[in-house]
């Protein structure tokens, strides 16, 4: 498993911003890089028109055309529920399919706008929404790399949105008019914004995703897990309220869902079906006449155990984005079905994985290429549609049908996690040796800043530089004048 340091996950903090930094014992002392904004110049433009440009092509050559099939079963079925009295909307199967509603009623209540809406307008509604969602998912990853190493961020931004369309899930999301973009979208605003401010609604998100679809629910135990206590309570509290807002509004829908539907699997396909790229469908693809149970339980039981740790340590380290990655992950692992499409879940990994190769030491460096390059290279490319109907003809041809299984572990276990960090120390802050804090302490006292001026000392004081290590690696020096010492978390 991959050791990351902290240093390299996320923005840094205003607690440190005001710090001049300098990568080079003799270089003059330099402001940190600030999130660039400015229009692209004409070279970038051309780049980013080309890379779009191609990703699209590569989309409309290999890509499958759905016809927005799950977004016409939402449509058709809330339109059917709200047109047709007395009847439940888990009545409603698609015609010429065996496919019929199976999200929660609160899901069936947020949908009604379609009720109101044409077709085509519902097309054209989902698919701003998706995009909406994808672009604020990549900014939250994308906007502290860029910080990190001065890029334009609409340069960088503009790249990320051509490898996103070319991911094949992502892709497959968009055709199919699948919700689960939206949910990455609001757990991650829930981790990664509401969370990282201390926000007295953390948990809010997740718990209505949770509503919404019971997937998102595995983070309430990553709430759980790494102990966030009331944050897991008030997600809890948001997907029970909307749960029972659901009840209070169709009592009937609710007790249909929660007594037949959400326990009939034949409402969403078989789970041997070769786009089921979970463990549970890896197993059933061993035997799919009689699927073994227990070993499905014991390889959840297994992942579960190497995420609950390695999710613990990134939030002990102060790290959200690693936390939320590896749930994403192991979310499409343990969940009894996982559509091609549900690996948008996934998106957040690689995008931490692009991060850390760029922040990566030479020698380090190559190796994270490589297992991200190989990562997206197999989930982009519908490796596992070539084995649809033939993953029984011997164990070479199952392993290869469960392609996205292996590289979900794969992703699972070398996310970087950063190293432990001192307790008040934030993982976006450098870290530097005990030295540093303790002069930091030092100098922040009233009487020893009152003393120095008196004894004429504040000229020899006034700019005082450290040269820190991060284990072997020199690390930018820091330079502290008198008026911007702050005392550092206690």
């Amino acid at each position: 498993m991959l050791e990351s340091p902290a240093r390299s996950v996320a923005e840094p903090s205003t607690a440190v911003a005001h710090r001049p930094v300098r990568t080079d014992a003799g270089a003059a002392p330099a402001r940190p890089r600030a999130l660039r904004t400015s229009r692209m110049t004409r070279r970038e433009t051309l780049v980013v028109s080309a890379s779009i440009l191609a990703s699209v092509l590569l989309g409309a050559l290999i890509g499958e055309r759905h016809g927005f099939f799950d977004l016409s079963v939402y449509y058709g079925a809330v339109n059917y529920w709200t047109h047709t009295p007395g009847v439940s909307i888990y009545d409603f199967i698609t015609p010429q399919s065996t496919y019929g509603f199976t999200y929660p009623p609160f899901a069936a209540i947020v949908m009604l706008p379609f009720a109101l809406m044409e077709w085509h307008v519902a097309i054209v509604v989902t698919c701003v929404a998706i995009v909406a969602a994808t672009l604020a998912v990549l900014f939250w990853f994308v906007a502290p790399l860029a910080r990190r190493h001065g890029w334009n961020l609409w340069y960088a931004m503009g790249i990320a949105v051509a490898i996103a369309i070319a991911f094949d899930p992502l892709r497959e999301t968009f055709l199919f008019g699948q919700v689960n973009m939206y949910l990455v979208a609001m757990v991650g605003f829930d981790l990664l914004v509401l969370t990282a401010r201390n926000s007295r609604f953390s948990g809010v998100g997740i718990g209505l995703a949770t509503a919404i679809k019971l997937t998102p629910g595995v983070f309430i135990v990553y709430l759980l897990v790494t102990k966030r206590w009331r944050a897991a309570l008030t997600a809890s509290a948001a997907a029970a309220g909307a749960t029972l807002v659901g009840a209070a509004f169709a009592p009937d829908a609710s007790r249909v869902f929660f007594t037949d539907a959400l326990w009939n699997t034949d409402r969403v396909g078989q789970t041997a079906f070769i786009s089921n790229q979970s463990l549970n469908g890896a197993v059933s693809r061993l035997n799919y006449l009689d699927p073994s149970t227990t070993l499905w339980i014991v390889s959840v039981v297994l992942v579960l155990a190497i995420w609950a740790v390695r999710v613990r340590r990134a939030v002990q380290a102060g790290d959200e984005r690693t936390g939320f990655a590896l749930t994403g992950v192991v979310t499409c692992l343990i969940s009894p079905i996982t559509w091609i499409h549900h690996l948008v879940w996934v998106m957040p990994a690689l995008m931490l994985l692009v991060g850390h190769a760029f922040d990566a030491s030479p020698k380090r460096r190559r190796m994270v290429w490589g297992i991200t390059a190989f990562s997206f290279v197999v989930l982009a490319s519908r490796l596992a549609w070539a084995y649809d109907n033939r993953w029984y003809h011997g164990f070479l041809l199952w392993f290869m049908s469960n392609a996205y299984v292996w590289i979900c572990l794969l992703l699972l276990v070398t996310v970087p996690v950063p190293a432990a960090i001192r307790a008040g120390q934030r993982a976006d802050q450098p870290r530097t040796l005990d030295l540093d804090r303790a002069l930091a302490n030092l100098l922040a006292s009233q009487r020893l800043a009152g003393l120095v001026r008196r004894l004429g000392l504040s000229d020899q004081l006034e700019r005082v530089q450290l040269s820190m290590l991060w284990r072997r690696e020199p690390v930018a020096a820091v330079s502290f004048t008198e008026r911007e010492i702050v005392r550092p978390p206690q």
